[in-house]
Order: C-alpha cells, then sequence, then structure tokens
C-alpha cells in the first residue's frame, strides 16, 4: 500500500487555507468591502460640509479695476453688514504690479447711495476717509459707516494722485447688500428700496454650519459600531 499524503502539510504548502482560518486571520476584510460604499458616503458628506463652512471666505472680498487701480473692498465682519450697526469698511487699493496706494497718496472720496437713486442725486452718507490697518496692507482708506435700513446700497470712491503718485483717477462703485440689524429681528420693515423685509440677517446661521457636521459625525458613530459588532 502506498503512504497516505499528509493532508496537513498539502494544504500547508500549497497555500490553501479553510475558510474558517481566512475567517479568523482577517475578519475585517469583508467588513471592509461590505461598507466602502459608506466609506465613500462619509469622504463625500465630509467635502461637503468642508465647502458649506468655507462659503463665506470664499466670497468674502470685491474687487474691481478702473484704468492702472485695482480696488478691493472688505466690510467687517465678513462682508455682511447689518443695518444700524457700525461697520468698517476698508479699500486696499494697488496700482499694476501690486504696488499698494495709500491714503496719503490718494485724495480719495467715498460716497453712500441707497439703490436705486437717480442721476445727479446727493448721497445718503459721506463718510470720513481716514488711513487703516487691514491684513497685510498699511495706510489705505477706511471709514466706518452706519447704514440706516436693510437693503441694498452703492458705495462709490473717487480717487486722485496726490503728492508725486503715478496712477491714473480712478472710480469704483461697490453694491453692498445691508440685512436688518439684531434690534430689528422681531419686526418686519421696510428696506431702502420700499420692499416689507424680514429683519433677520443674511449670513449662514449656525445651524446650517452644524447640522451637516452633527449628521457627519452620527453616520460615522454608526459606521464604526456596525464594524466592531461585525468583527465580534
Amino acid at each position: 500500500m502506498f503512504p497516505q499524503p499528509n493532508r496537513g502539510k498539502l494544504s500547508l504548502f500549497s497555500g490553501s487555507i479553510p475558510t474558517s482560518q481566512k475567517q479568523r486571520r482577517y475578519p475585517l476584510k469583508g467588513i471592509f468591502w461590505k461598507n466602502q460604499r459608506t466609506i465613500k458616503y462619509l469622504l463625500f458628506l465630509s467635502c461637503l460640509v468642508i465647502s458649506i463652512t468655507n462659503l463665506y471666505p470664499a466670497f468674502a472680498h470685491k474687487v474691481q479695476v478702473a484704468g492702472d487701480v485695482g480696488g478691493t473692498l472688505h466690510i467687517e465682519p465678513n462682508d455682511n453688514p447689518r443695518a444700524g450697526e457700525p461697520s468698517q469698511a476698508w479699500f486696499a487699493l494697488t496700482r499694476r504690479g501690486g504696488r499698494v496706494i495709500s491714503l496719503s497718496q490718494c485724495n480719495c472720496r467715498l460716497a453712500v447711495y441707497a439703490q436705486p437713486y437717480a442721476a445727479g442725486e446727493p448721497p445718503l452718507l459721506e463718510p470720513q476717509l481716514e488711513p487703516v490697518a487691514a491684513e497685510r496692507y498699511q495706510g489705505i482708506p477706511g471709514a466706518d459707516i452706519t447704514f440706516p435700513k436693510p437693503g441694498i446700497y452703492e458705495l462709490q470712491l473717487n480717487g486722485k494722485p496726490i503728492s508725486g503718485a503715478r496712477f491714473k483717477p480712478f472710480q469704483f462703485k461697490f453694491e453692498v447688500t445691508v440685512a436688518g440689524g439684531s434690534t430689528q429681528n422681531t419686526r418686519n420693515l421696510r428696506d431702502v428700496n420700499g420692499d416689507l423685509v424680514e429683519g433677520q440677517s443674511q449670513q449662514l446661521p449656525t445651524w446650517a454650519i452644524a447640522l451637516p457636521i452633527l449628521g457627519f459625525i452620527g453616520i460615522l458613530v454608526v459606521v464604526m459600531q456596525s464594524m466592531r459588532r461585525g468583527g465580534e
């Protein structure tokens, strides 16, 4: 009689492992593939949360170009002024090539109009410009503005060179939307355009940012629990 082959050794050298042994050695392999779609969904949801939380910074500054001068407007806070509350507006002026134009080099004038307005109509406000430091800019034109009502306004900045500065005269027209102030949140009022509006801030509410984040955390907890149960 021929000797019986050692089935244990053959299975060892042939590399074949019983299914039960594979499951014991790689308990998470099957779970990973089962939850692959869920992981992809979590990645998509995380990207969505990041895009929502970065919505306002992405659209923060308004930029215009007139001749050889570029102008950037920013209004604190977050380009979302509210009626009845002081807001600091500043204008980053740069010549072609990136050189900053300070207020000491510019005979600048700021006028605020309520939209719509007729040609030749006097401005609603003429805030006094002062040199301010903002971000990487030093001595640029800035002013504190208190918008009386919610609505759409136009900020006109006119400038001419002084003290031997070399740039062409310019005019910038920035459109600004003003939301209702905190003292107006409980009642309706008419904005500068005559339309009846709710006195609510138009900035992205906190719950709109927190809700996707909480949903992401909840789904992540459920997936982790299911993976732990599958590995036991």
